[in-house]
């Protein structure tokens, strides 16, 4: 008895952690309540804990606008949350903390460039 319910909780974990929440687009873009100052823009392919990517960042202000950022990082145990990294060519970089819940990504910066916002709410456009 005690076999089987160590199997079932191994295997509830193991499908849990199969489920690839942060793949997919996701933008500020379509947000209702948010500032239209920038729009940043997120592509991101999770495998298992691993995340790679690419972040835009295009501002009314040319000056302020990112070349295609370098996304790598990876998800918690639970895959609720996620640390990543930001790089760019012209030395932009940043780390950030992503939180996924119901159709919805939560960007908190935690240092690096100001170009980056610092905290947003990004919907996910395509899978």
């Amino acid at each position: 008895m005690r076999k089987i319910l160590i199997l079932l909780l191994f295997i509830s974990f193991s499908s849990y952690s199969q489920i690839n929440q942060f793949t997919g687009t996701w933008s500020n873009e379509n947000c209702k309540n948010c500032s239209k100052d920038y729009v940043f823009n997120l592509n991101i392919a999770q495998s298992n804990s691993k995340i790679f990517g690419t972040a835009e960042i295009i501002n009314k202000d040319e000056k302020l606008n990112t070349e295609i950022l370098e996304i790598t990082g990876y998800v918690y145990t639970l895959g609720e949350k996620a640390q990543i990294t930001l790089k760019g060519k012209n030395g932009i970089s940043a780390s950030a903390v992503l939180y996924s819940n119901e159709g919805s990504l939560q960007f908190n910066k935690r240092g690096g460039s100001d170009l980056i916002p610092k905290e947003t709410i990004l919907v996910k456009l395509y899978d």
